[in-house]
């Protein structure tokens, strides 16, 4: 007589083998490390000296150091020093991609390497190591979704950053810190996943539209820097592309900073404007149309404003391939 065995013993065998092997994988899966913050932007200007005019005249701040042209005396990159941990990259050369004069953007993380194994973990193509960079610090780049080069930096002791902590902070400087740093999105859903697989987190979306979202508010990990993704229909005119590519300055009080930079030399009106976000806030460019913006932390009345439950503009042509 044929009798049956139980497959129970066999069916519970091959779930514990299923859930060891997936604790084995998450186990061996990399870490991302702490990813701390806005280091720096890069932008590139057709006129040193007169984009200097506008740092550091009127904005306050002063040059920490410079990376000359290859066997030239000439200036190529100009490091415009916020604070000790977040500066501004000034490129003395043309744009690689215009009309768009924004060149990197760049977030400081504390294992460079850690980062590297993350992102091949994320199927990234990420190259190993090539030492450190002519500033003294470990520094990588890959491309996110809309072909905007996202670099991740960890300063070094021996690095020029940290060898000038403390130093080229002089109490001219409007703000103490990059509030956070905004560019042009062509696609709002394949690059809210990119932040977010990086741990970023949405914090607001709002528009001037009630019909149709304008920007995505999305945090680093671990720090309160964020980016702000500026959506799109249709291509932007090329003239509009610095005030879709800014920066954003932290300020307390905007009508003592207003006062103050109404003495320095600058010749468009200042105006402070209370953002749909609630924040009030001022508009600056620089020499090449890049928008620089001031403004306050907290809102106007001290409520937060409502995110807006409107969809994304359809999908576009990445605007920096």
């Amino acid at each position: 007589m044929f009798r049956s065995h139980s497959t129970k013993p066999l069916l519970c065998s091959l779930l514990a083998l299923t859930a060891s092997l997936a604790v084995n994988a998450s186990a061996q899966a990399p870490e991302r490390p702490k990813i701390t913050g806005i280091s720096h932007v890069g932008y590139f200007v057709s006129n040193l000296p007169a984009a200097l005019v506008f740092w550091h005249d009127f904005l306050g701040y002063d040059v920490a150091y410079n990376l000359n042209k290859p066997d030239s005396t000439d200036v190529r990159i100009a490091f415009v020093k916020i604070n000790d941990h977040q500066h501004i990259e000034l490129f003395n050369e043309p744009p690689t991609k215009p009309p768009s004069m924004m060149s990197h953007l760049c977030f400081s993380v504390d294992d460079i390497e850690k980062m590297r194994a993350f992102l091949r973990s994320k199927g990234y193509d990420v190259k190993p190591s090539s030492g450190k960079t002519k500033m003294g610090d470990y520094a990588f780049e890959i491309k996110d979704p809309n072909g905007m080069l996202i670099e991740f930096a960890q300063s070094l002791p021996d690095g020029k950053e940290m060898q000038a902590a403390g130093k080229f902070l002089p109490a001219t400087r409007i703000s103490p810190r990059i509030y956070h740093a905004g560019y042009m999105v062509a696609d709002a859903e394949k690059t809210e996943d990119f932040y977010k697989m990086l741990g970023f987190t949405e914090t607001w979306r709002g528009g001037g539209n009630p019909n149709e979202l304008s920007w995505i508010n999305m945090k680093v990990p671990d720090g309160e820097d964020y980016v702000e993704l500026m959506l799109y229909r249709t291509l932007p005119k090329p003239d509009s592309w610095g005030g879709k590519n800014h920066l954003s300055l932290v300020v307390p009080d905007i009508d003592k900073a207003v006062a103050l930079l109404q003495t320095r030399p600058y010749s468009k009106p200042l105006k402070i404007a209370t953002g749909i976000n609630g924040k009030r806030q001022v508009n600056m460019y620089d020499p090449d149309g890049t928008r620089v913006e001031i403004m306050e932390p907290n809102t106007l009345d001290g409520k937060p404003r409502p995110s807006s439950s409107a969809p994304p503009p359809p999908p576009s042509p990445p605007p920096f391939q």
